[in-house]
Protein backbone atom coordinates (compact mmCIF):
# COMPACT_ATOMS: atom_id res chain seq x y z
CA UNK A 1 0.00 0.00 0.00
CA UNK A 2 1.04 3.48 -0.76
CA UNK A 3 1.96 6.13 1.08
CA UNK A 4 -0.83 7.76 -0.53
CA UNK A 5 -2.98 5.42 0.14
CA UNK A 6 -2.00 5.51 3.92
CA UNK A 7 -2.33 8.93 4.33
CA UNK A 8 -6.38 9.25 3.46
CA UNK A 9 -7.34 5.73 5.26
CA UNK A 10 -4.77 5.92 8.05
CA UNK A 11 -7.45 6.56 11.41
CA UNK A 12 -4.82 7.00 13.52
CA UNK A 13 -5.08 9.92 15.16
CA UNK A 14 21.33 29.54 -3.39
CA UNK A 15 23.04 32.00 -2.05
CA UNK A 16 23.95 33.47 1.45
CA UNK A 17 24.79 36.62 -0.36
CA UNK A 18 21.88 36.95 -2.93
CA UNK A 19 19.59 35.62 -0.15
CA UNK A 20 19.49 38.99 1.48
CA UNK A 21 17.46 40.64 -1.12
CA UNK A 22 13.56 39.79 -1.54
CA UNK A 23 12.72 39.12 -5.08
CA UNK A 24 10.82 41.95 -6.73
CA UNK A 25 8.71 39.98 -8.59
CA UNK A 26 6.89 39.24 -5.05
CA UNK A 27 4.22 41.56 -4.98
CA UNK A 28 3.46 44.46 -2.25
CA UNK A 29 0.56 44.22 -0.47
CA UNK A 30 -0.81 47.16 1.67
CA UNK A 31 -0.02 47.78 5.16
CA UNK A 32 -2.84 49.81 6.29
CA UNK A 33 -5.66 47.07 7.22
CA UNK A 34 -3.35 45.07 8.37
CA UNK A 35 -2.42 46.46 11.53
CA UNK A 36 1.40 44.47 11.46
CA UNK A 37 2.94 47.35 13.91
CA UNK A 38 2.52 48.22 17.16
CA UNK A 39 5.42 50.80 16.10
CA UNK A 40 7.58 51.99 13.60
CA UNK A 41 11.09 53.17 14.10
CA UNK A 42 11.19 56.34 13.56
CA UNK A 43 12.77 57.05 10.64
CA UNK A 44 10.32 54.46 9.22
CA UNK A 45 6.75 55.79 9.76
CA UNK A 46 5.36 56.03 6.22
CA UNK A 47 4.18 52.96 4.51
CA UNK A 48 6.99 53.31 1.81
CA UNK A 49 9.25 49.86 1.29
CA UNK A 50 11.81 49.79 3.83
CA UNK A 51 14.47 49.65 1.73
CA UNK A 52 16.42 52.85 0.67
CA UNK A 53 18.33 52.82 3.83
CA UNK A 54 19.42 48.88 4.35
CA UNK A 55 18.04 45.57 5.21
CA UNK A 56 14.53 46.26 7.18
CA UNK A 57 14.07 43.52 10.53
CA UNK A 58 10.75 43.59 11.61
CA UNK A 59 10.89 42.97 15.82
CA UNK A 60 8.14 41.52 17.48
CA UNK A 61 6.85 43.33 20.34
CA UNK A 62 8.05 40.89 23.22
CA UNK A 63 11.51 41.69 22.05
CA UNK A 64 13.62 44.52 23.42
CA UNK A 65 14.68 47.05 21.01
CA UNK A 66 16.03 50.48 22.51
CA UNK A 67 14.50 53.60 21.65
CA UNK A 68 11.64 51.39 21.14
CA UNK A 69 8.37 50.41 22.81
CA UNK A 70 8.05 47.13 24.35
CA UNK A 71 4.45 46.60 25.24
CA UNK A 72 3.41 42.57 24.48
CA UNK A 73 0.85 44.12 22.82
CA UNK A 74 -0.85 44.46 26.34
CA UNK A 75 -2.53 47.76 28.22
CA UNK A 76 -0.23 46.68 31.33
CA UNK A 77 2.75 47.27 29.16
CA UNK A 78 1.66 50.71 27.60
CA UNK A 79 4.40 52.79 26.75
CA UNK A 80 7.03 50.71 28.74
CA UNK A 81 10.14 51.19 26.80
CA UNK A 82 13.42 48.81 27.29
CA UNK A 83 16.51 50.32 28.28
CA UNK A 84 18.63 47.80 26.52
CA UNK A 85 18.13 46.28 23.30
CA UNK A 86 17.85 41.87 23.11
CA UNK A 87 20.97 39.69 22.10
CA UNK A 88 19.28 38.43 18.70
CA UNK A 89 18.64 42.08 17.47
CA UNK A 90 21.95 43.12 18.43
CA UNK A 91 23.24 40.23 16.61
CA UNK A 92 20.74 40.76 13.36
CA UNK A 93 22.36 44.53 12.93
CA UNK A 94 25.76 43.40 12.95
CA UNK A 95 24.71 41.41 10.01
CA UNK A 96 23.38 44.37 8.42
CA UNK A 97 19.84 44.62 9.46
CA UNK A 98 17.99 47.91 10.78
CA UNK A 99 14.31 47.26 12.49
CA UNK A 100 11.50 48.52 10.88
CA UNK A 101 9.29 48.61 14.02
CA UNK A 102 8.06 46.54 16.70
CA UNK A 103 5.42 44.11 15.42
CA UNK A 104 1.44 43.17 16.60
CA UNK A 105 0.76 39.83 18.43
CA UNK A 106 -0.94 38.41 20.83
CA UNK A 107 -0.75 39.35 24.16
CA UNK A 108 2.22 38.23 25.89
CA UNK A 109 2.29 35.64 23.08
CA UNK A 110 -0.92 34.04 24.58
CA UNK A 111 -2.61 32.97 21.18
CA UNK A 112 -3.44 31.35 17.71
CA UNK A 113 -4.27 33.91 15.65
CA UNK A 114 -3.01 37.52 16.57
CA UNK A 115 -6.22 38.30 17.68
CA UNK A 116 -5.84 38.54 21.74
CA UNK A 117 -4.04 41.96 21.04
CA UNK A 118 -4.60 45.16 22.98
CA UNK A 119 -4.06 46.96 20.22
CA UNK A 120 -6.53 45.25 17.81
CA UNK A 121 -6.37 42.14 15.62
CA UNK A 122 -3.69 41.08 12.66
CA UNK A 123 -5.05 40.65 9.31
CA UNK A 124 -3.92 38.17 6.28
CA UNK A 125 -3.16 40.61 3.57
CA UNK A 126 -4.38 40.31 0.09
CA UNK A 127 -5.88 38.55 -1.58
CA UNK A 128 -7.31 36.85 1.81
CA UNK A 129 -7.58 40.07 4.33
CA UNK A 130 -10.68 38.62 6.05
CA UNK A 131 -8.54 35.54 7.10
CA UNK A 132 -6.34 35.16 10.46
CA UNK A 133 -2.88 35.61 9.80
CA UNK A 134 -1.94 33.19 13.02
CA UNK A 135 -0.26 33.75 15.82
CA UNK A 136 1.23 34.76 18.32
CA UNK A 137 3.25 36.34 15.91
CA UNK A 138 1.05 37.29 13.12
CA UNK A 139 2.24 40.27 13.02
CA UNK A 140 5.79 39.77 12.00
CA UNK A 141 4.70 37.73 9.34
CA UNK A 142 2.41 39.94 8.27
CA UNK A 143 5.41 42.33 7.89
CA UNK A 144 7.19 39.72 5.79
CA UNK A 145 4.11 39.13 3.29
CA UNK A 146 3.13 42.91 2.65
CA UNK A 147 7.44 43.47 2.38
CA UNK A 148 7.52 46.20 4.94
CA UNK A 149 10.50 44.09 6.25
CA UNK A 150 13.34 41.94 4.65
CA UNK A 151 12.99 39.20 7.65
CA UNK A 152 11.06 39.49 10.70
CA UNK A 153 11.70 37.99 14.44
CA UNK A 154 8.92 36.24 16.35
CA UNK A 155 8.87 33.94 19.06
CA UNK A 156 8.06 30.40 19.24
CA UNK A 157 6.48 29.04 22.81
CA UNK A 158 4.19 26.27 21.07
CA UNK A 159 4.00 27.05 17.22
CA UNK A 160 3.60 30.60 17.48
CA UNK A 161 6.57 31.31 14.30
CA UNK A 162 5.13 28.24 12.32
CA UNK A 163 1.64 28.56 12.68
CA UNK A 164 1.51 32.40 11.12
CA UNK A 165 3.83 31.77 8.42
CA UNK A 166 1.52 28.89 7.78
CA UNK A 167 -1.45 30.99 7.48
CA UNK A 168 0.61 33.46 4.78
CA UNK A 169 2.77 31.42 2.89
CA UNK A 170 5.62 32.85 4.38
CA UNK A 171 8.93 30.27 6.08
CA UNK A 172 9.11 29.98 9.84
CA UNK A 173 11.91 28.43 11.42
CA UNK A 174 11.68 27.77 14.89
CA UNK A 175 15.68 26.63 15.59
CA UNK A 176 16.75 24.14 18.52
CA UNK A 177 15.81 25.83 21.95
CA UNK A 178 18.90 27.42 23.38
CA UNK A 179 20.33 27.98 19.74
CA UNK A 180 19.24 31.51 19.73
CA UNK A 181 19.57 33.73 22.76
CA UNK A 182 16.26 34.66 24.60
CA UNK A 183 17.81 37.90 26.69
CA UNK A 184 15.55 40.66 26.32
CA UNK A 185 12.83 38.63 25.31
CA UNK A 186 10.32 39.10 27.57
CA UNK A 187 9.34 35.62 29.36
CA UNK A 188 5.97 33.77 28.32
CA UNK A 189 7.21 29.93 29.64
CA UNK A 190 11.06 29.76 29.92
CA UNK A 191 11.37 26.17 29.32
CA UNK A 192 9.78 26.54 25.68
CA UNK A 193 10.29 29.96 24.68
CA UNK A 194 12.17 30.27 21.41
CA UNK A 195 13.26 32.66 19.54
CA UNK A 196 11.85 32.46 15.60
CA UNK A 197 12.67 34.03 12.61
CA UNK A 198 10.06 34.42 9.57
CA UNK A 199 11.21 35.15 6.21
CA UNK A 200 9.99 34.93 2.30
CA UNK A 201 12.79 32.62 1.47
CA UNK A 202 14.73 29.72 2.94
CA UNK A 203 18.19 30.88 1.90
CA UNK A 204 17.68 34.22 4.00
CA UNK A 205 16.67 32.29 7.20
CA UNK A 206 19.64 30.26 6.51
CA UNK A 207 22.47 33.02 6.66
CA UNK A 208 21.04 34.00 9.69
CA UNK A 209 21.45 30.72 11.71
CA UNK A 210 24.53 29.88 9.94
CA UNK A 211 25.88 33.61 11.22
CA UNK A 212 24.79 32.99 15.04
CA UNK A 213 24.64 29.68 15.59
CA UNK A 214 27.84 29.39 17.01
CA UNK A 215 27.10 32.75 19.47
CA UNK A 216 26.85 31.44 23.49
CA UNK A 217 25.31 34.49 25.24
CA UNK A 218 26.63 34.47 28.79
CA UNK A 219 23.41 36.67 30.00
CA UNK A 220 21.05 33.82 29.22
CA UNK A 221 20.90 30.88 31.11
CA UNK A 222 19.18 29.13 28.47
CA UNK A 223 21.63 29.72 26.04
CA UNK A 224 24.00 26.52 25.44
CA UNK A 225 27.24 26.41 26.40
CA UNK A 226 30.43 27.43 23.98
CA UNK A 227 32.43 23.67 25.24
CA UNK A 228 28.79 22.10 24.24
CA UNK A 229 27.97 23.70 20.52
CA UNK A 230 31.89 22.62 19.99
CA UNK A 231 31.35 19.56 20.73
CA UNK A 232 27.87 18.72 19.01
CA UNK A 233 29.30 20.39 16.34
CA UNK A 234 31.93 17.86 15.43
CA UNK A 235 29.15 15.46 15.19
CA UNK A 236 26.88 17.39 12.87
CA UNK A 237 26.86 18.32 9.09
CA UNK A 238 25.32 20.53 7.05
CA UNK A 239 23.18 19.51 3.92
CA UNK A 240 24.51 18.06 0.99
CA UNK A 241 22.84 16.62 -2.08
CA UNK A 242 23.41 13.45 -3.06
CA UNK A 243 22.98 14.63 -7.32
CA UNK A 244 21.42 17.53 -8.81
CA UNK A 245 18.29 15.07 -10.04
CA UNK A 246 17.91 13.53 -6.87
CA UNK A 247 19.01 15.75 -3.99
CA UNK A 248 17.40 13.80 -1.17
CA UNK A 249 18.69 10.39 -2.39
CA UNK A 250 19.73 9.04 0.89
CA UNK A 251 17.50 11.14 3.66
CA UNK A 252 14.64 9.24 4.90
CA UNK A 253 11.49 11.19 6.14
CA UNK A 254 8.90 9.65 8.47
CA UNK A 255 5.16 10.13 8.00
CA UNK A 256 3.91 10.22 12.04
CA UNK A 257 0.71 8.13 11.68
CA UNK A 258 -0.52 10.18 15.10
CA UNK A 259 -0.49 13.20 12.84
CA UNK A 260 -3.27 11.94 10.58
CA UNK A 261 -6.20 12.89 12.87
CA UNK A 262 -9.72 12.96 11.94
CA UNK A 263 -10.08 16.62 12.12
CA UNK A 264 -7.25 17.27 9.83
CA UNK A 265 -8.88 19.28 6.45
CA UNK A 266 -9.45 17.11 3.51
CA UNK A 267 -7.23 19.77 1.20
CA UNK A 268 -4.44 20.26 3.79
CA UNK A 269 -4.46 16.24 4.04
CA UNK A 270 -4.07 15.96 -0.27
CA UNK A 271 -1.20 19.03 -0.03
CA UNK A 272 0.50 17.02 2.39
CA UNK A 273 0.09 13.71 0.41
CA UNK A 274 1.06 15.31 -2.56
CA UNK A 275 4.08 16.98 -0.53
CA UNK A 276 5.06 12.90 0.04
CA UNK A 277 5.24 12.36 -3.53
CA UNK A 278 7.41 15.00 -4.22
CA UNK A 279 9.66 14.04 -1.92
CA UNK A 280 9.85 10.53 -3.20
CA UNK A 281 10.35 12.33 -6.64
CA UNK A 282 13.42 13.62 -5.17
CA UNK A 283 14.92 10.62 -4.17
CA UNK A 284 13.52 10.86 -0.37
CA UNK A 285 12.49 7.72 1.29
CA UNK A 286 9.15 8.09 2.98
CA UNK A 287 8.47 5.32 5.97
CA UNK A 288 5.61 5.23 8.69
CA UNK A 289 6.83 5.98 12.05
CA UNK A 290 4.54 5.94 15.48
CA UNK A 291 4.97 9.17 18.17
CA UNK A 292 2.41 7.09 20.50
CA UNK A 293 2.55 9.89 22.86
CA UNK A 294 1.76 12.73 20.85
CA UNK A 295 -2.00 11.97 21.45
CA UNK A 296 -1.09 13.52 25.41
CA UNK A 297 1.57 16.32 23.93
CA UNK A 298 -1.02 19.34 23.63
CA UNK A 299 -2.45 18.63 27.04
CA UNK A 300 0.45 18.70 28.51
CA UNK A 301 1.86 21.86 26.70
CA UNK A 302 -1.45 23.69 28.29
CA UNK A 303 -0.77 22.97 31.72
CA UNK A 304 3.26 23.33 31.60
CA UNK A 305 2.85 26.53 29.66
CA UNK A 306 0.14 28.37 31.90
CA UNK A 307 2.27 27.39 35.07
CA UNK A 308 5.09 29.22 33.90
CA UNK A 309 3.30 32.15 32.52
CA UNK A 310 1.31 32.20 35.84
CA UNK A 311 5.15 32.55 37.65
CA UNK A 312 6.95 34.64 35.40
CA UNK A 313 3.24 37.14 34.75
CA UNK A 314 3.11 37.94 38.75
CA UNK A 315 5.33 40.69 38.35
CA UNK A 316 3.17 42.68 36.70
CA UNK A 317 1.37 44.41 39.93
CA UNK A 318 1.62 48.28 38.65
CA UNK A 319 3.80 48.69 42.24
CA UNK A 320 7.09 46.85 40.95
CA UNK A 321 6.28 46.51 37.23
CA UNK A 322 3.79 47.14 34.95
CA UNK A 323 1.52 49.77 34.51
CA UNK A 324 -0.61 51.15 37.45
CA UNK A 325 -4.48 51.51 37.06
CA UNK A 326 -5.32 55.48 36.83
CA UNK A 327 -7.95 54.41 39.96
CA UNK A 328 -6.42 51.82 42.06
CA UNK A 329 -3.96 54.34 43.36
CA UNK A 330 -5.07 53.60 46.83
CA UNK A 331 -4.59 50.57 49.33
CA UNK A 332 -7.12 47.77 47.94
CA UNK A 333 -10.06 46.36 45.73
CA UNK A 334 -11.35 43.35 47.64
CA UNK A 335 -8.70 43.65 50.03
CA UNK A 336 -6.36 42.93 47.59
CA UNK A 337 -3.18 45.60 46.62
CA UNK A 338 -3.00 45.33 42.92
CA UNK A 339 -6.15 43.31 41.82
CA UNK A 340 -7.64 46.12 39.91
CA UNK A 341 -4.32 46.56 38.08
CA UNK A 342 -3.87 43.22 36.83
CA UNK A 343 -7.88 43.06 36.16
CA UNK A 344 -7.89 45.92 34.12
CA UNK A 345 -4.43 45.18 32.63
CA UNK A 346 -4.59 41.83 31.29
CA UNK A 347 -6.83 40.76 28.36
CA UNK A 348 -9.36 37.43 28.95
CA UNK A 349 -6.94 35.08 27.58
CA UNK A 350 -4.06 35.83 29.66
CA UNK A 351 -5.89 36.20 32.65
CA UNK A 352 -7.62 32.87 31.47
CA UNK A 353 -3.90 31.34 31.52
CA UNK A 354 -2.65 32.53 34.43
CA UNK A 355 -5.93 31.28 36.30
CA UNK A 356 -5.52 27.95 34.68
CA UNK A 357 -1.76 28.02 35.73
CA UNK A 358 -2.05 28.98 38.80
CA UNK A 359 -4.73 26.37 39.88
CA UNK A 360 -2.18 23.49 38.40
CA UNK A 361 1.13 24.59 40.50
CA UNK A 362 -1.46 24.68 43.81
CA UNK A 363 -0.46 22.09 46.17
CA UNK A 364 -4.12 19.95 45.96
CA UNK A 365 -3.13 19.83 41.59
CA UNK A 366 0.11 19.76 41.35
CA UNK A 367 1.00 16.08 41.26
CA UNK A 368 -2.25 15.43 39.24
CA UNK A 369 -1.66 17.85 36.72
CA UNK A 370 2.03 20.08 36.34
CA UNK A 371 3.92 16.83 37.80
CA UNK A 372 2.16 14.53 35.30
CA UNK A 373 2.19 16.84 32.07
CA UNK A 374 6.16 17.03 32.80
CA UNK A 375 6.41 13.48 32.63
CA UNK A 376 4.44 13.21 28.84
CA UNK A 377 6.68 15.73 28.27
CA UNK A 378 9.37 13.06 28.69
CA UNK A 379 7.43 10.67 26.80
CA UNK A 380 7.16 12.99 23.65
CA UNK A 381 11.18 13.62 23.71
CA UNK A 382 11.90 9.77 23.81
CA UNK A 383 9.32 9.32 21.05
CA UNK A 384 11.36 11.80 18.92
CA UNK A 385 14.97 10.35 20.30
CA UNK A 386 14.06 6.44 18.76
CA UNK A 387 12.90 7.35 15.65
CA UNK A 388 15.94 9.83 14.32
CA UNK A 389 18.88 8.69 13.06
CA UNK A 390 21.30 10.93 14.90
CA UNK A 391 20.87 10.56 18.31
CA UNK A 392 19.97 13.66 20.75
CA UNK A 393 23.34 14.78 22.07
CA UNK A 394 22.09 16.19 25.13
CA UNK A 395 20.26 12.63 26.28
CA UNK A 396 21.07 8.89 26.39
CA UNK A 397 20.17 6.91 23.81
CA UNK A 398 17.04 5.09 24.38
CA UNK A 399 15.94 1.19 23.11
CA UNK A 400 12.28 0.66 21.21
CA UNK A 401 9.85 -1.00 23.36
CA UNK A 402 8.46 -2.79 20.47
CA UNK A 403 5.42 -3.59 22.26
CA UNK A 404 4.13 -0.25 22.03
CA UNK A 405 4.32 -0.45 18.37
CA UNK A 406 1.33 -0.05 16.16
CA UNK A 407 1.00 -3.50 13.56
CA UNK A 408 1.21 -1.66 10.66
CA UNK A 409 4.72 -0.17 11.50
CA UNK A 410 7.45 -2.52 9.19
CA UNK A 411 10.65 -3.38 11.46
CA UNK A 412 13.71 -2.60 9.47
CA UNK A 413 15.55 -5.50 10.80
CA UNK A 414 15.53 -7.38 14.58
CA UNK A 415 16.27 -4.39 16.10
CA UNK A 416 13.41 -2.20 15.58
CA UNK A 417 11.50 0.08 12.97
CA UNK A 418 13.09 2.05 10.63
CA UNK A 419 14.71 5.54 11.58
CA UNK A 420 14.54 8.90 9.60
CA UNK A 421 16.35 11.65 9.46
CA UNK A 422 13.46 13.98 9.59
CA UNK A 423 9.61 14.48 10.27
CA UNK A 424 7.24 15.76 7.62
CA UNK A 425 3.58 16.47 8.78
CA UNK A 426 0.94 19.81 8.06
CA UNK A 427 2.03 23.42 10.31
CA UNK A 428 -1.80 23.21 10.61
CA UNK A 429 -4.98 21.48 10.24
CA UNK A 430 -6.66 23.91 8.24
CA UNK A 431 -6.14 26.97 5.85
CA UNK A 432 -6.17 30.27 7.57
CA UNK A 433 -9.76 30.53 8.62
CA UNK A 434 -11.81 33.46 8.54
CA UNK A 435 -11.45 36.42 11.41
CA UNK A 436 -15.40 36.30 12.13
CA UNK A 437 -15.28 32.58 12.47
CA UNK A 438 -11.95 32.75 14.88
CA UNK A 439 -13.71 35.36 16.80
CA UNK A 440 -16.40 32.75 17.61
CA UNK A 441 -13.95 30.12 18.81
CA UNK A 442 -14.47 28.81 22.04
CA UNK A 443 -10.54 28.90 23.59
CA UNK A 444 -10.57 25.09 23.25
CA UNK A 445 -11.05 25.10 19.69
CA UNK A 446 -8.36 27.57 19.01
CA UNK A 447 -6.04 25.62 21.23
CA UNK A 448 -6.68 22.72 18.81
CA UNK A 449 -4.82 24.54 16.11
CA UNK A 450 -1.52 23.80 17.84
CA UNK A 451 -1.72 20.43 17.81
CA UNK A 452 0.85 19.77 15.13
CA UNK A 453 3.33 22.71 16.63
CA UNK A 454 3.32 21.45 20.18
CA UNK A 455 5.17 18.30 19.73
CA UNK A 456 8.28 19.75 18.85
CA UNK A 457 8.67 22.58 21.15
CA UNK A 458 8.47 20.13 24.01
CA UNK A 459 11.09 18.34 23.19
CA UNK A 460 13.25 21.42 22.18
CA UNK A 461 13.66 20.12 18.24
CA UNK A 462 14.23 22.41 15.32
CA UNK A 463 11.20 22.86 12.54
CA UNK A 464 9.91 24.68 9.78
CA UNK A 465 6.93 25.85 8.25
CA UNK A 466 6.79 26.05 4.28
CA UNK A 467 4.52 26.69 1.72
CA UNK A 468 2.84 23.67 0.53
CA UNK A 469 0.54 23.83 -2.76
CA UNK A 470 -3.43 22.68 -1.30
CA UNK A 471 -6.64 21.67 -3.87
CA UNK A 472 -9.41 24.62 -4.17
CA UNK A 473 -12.32 25.19 -5.31
CA UNK A 474 -11.83 28.21 -8.13
CA UNK A 475 -15.25 28.39 -8.20
CA UNK A 476 -15.58 29.74 -4.97
CA UNK A 477 -14.77 33.04 -4.47
CA UNK A 478 -13.96 32.62 -0.98
CA UNK A 479 -11.77 29.69 -1.76
CA UNK A 480 -9.95 30.62 -4.55
CA UNK A 481 -7.16 32.18 -3.33
CA UNK A 482 -6.52 29.69 -0.17
CA UNK A 483 -4.39 27.73 -2.47
CA UNK A 484 -1.68 27.45 -0.56
CA UNK A 485 -1.18 25.47 3.67
CA UNK A 486 1.81 24.50 5.63
CA UNK A 487 4.42 21.86 5.56
CA UNK A 488 6.70 21.21 8.41
CA UNK A 489 9.94 19.36 8.55
CA UNK A 490 11.02 18.59 12.37
CA UNK A 491 15.04 17.24 12.63
CA UNK A 492 16.72 16.15 15.77
CA UNK A 493 17.94 18.54 18.16
CA UNK A 494 20.60 21.13 16.54
CA UNK A 495 20.10 19.22 13.20
CA UNK A 496 19.27 22.93 11.87
CA UNK A 497 21.42 23.28 8.81
CA UNK A 498 20.41 19.44 7.33
CA UNK A 499 17.48 20.37 8.31
CA UNK A 500 17.32 24.28 6.55
CA UNK A 501 19.19 22.51 3.44
CA UNK A 502 16.51 20.08 3.12
CA UNK A 503 13.67 22.80 2.97
CA UNK A 504 15.28 24.94 0.51
CA UNK A 505 15.53 22.15 -1.64
CA UNK A 506 11.76 21.39 -0.98
CA UNK A 507 10.74 24.90 -1.04
CA UNK A 508 10.13 25.16 -5.38
CA UNK A 509 9.09 21.66 -5.15
CA UNK A 510 5.63 21.46 -2.53
CA UNK A 511 4.54 25.46 -3.42
CA UNK A 512 4.31 26.93 -6.91
CA UNK A 513 4.54 30.22 -6.01
CA UNK A 514 7.92 29.40 -3.78
CA UNK A 515 9.51 30.18 -6.68
CA UNK A 516 8.79 33.66 -6.93
CA UNK A 517 9.62 33.75 -3.13
CA UNK A 518 13.65 32.09 -3.77
CA UNK A 519 16.47 34.15 -3.76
Amino acid sequence: MSIHVRLYRSKVPRGVCSALAVSRHVPRRPLSSVNAYISHAPSRQDDAPHRVDGLGVAVKDNIAAAGLQTTCASNILAGHEAPFTATIVTQMQRLGYSVTGKTNMDEFGMGTHSTSSAYGPVSNAEPIPDRSAGGSSGGSAAAVVTRSAHVALGTDTGGSVRMPAAYTGTYGFKPSYGMISRWGVVPYANSLDTVGIIAPSVPIIEHVIHSIREEHDPQDPTSLPASARARIAKERTSFVPSQRDMPLRGFTFGLPLEYNIEELDPRVREGWSQAVDKIQDMGGRIVPVLLPSTKNALSAYYVIAPAEAASNLSKYDGIRYGERAEDASSDAMDGVLYAKTRGTGFGAEVKRRILLGSYTLSSKAIDNYFIQAQKVRQLVRMDFDRVFKLSNPLRDESSFDLSEMDETIVLENKLGPSQVDFLVCPTAPTPPPKLEDVARQTPLDSYMNDVFTVPASLAGLPAISMPMDIPTDANSAEERHLDFGGLQLIGQYWDDLRLLGVAKELAAKVSAKAGSNQV
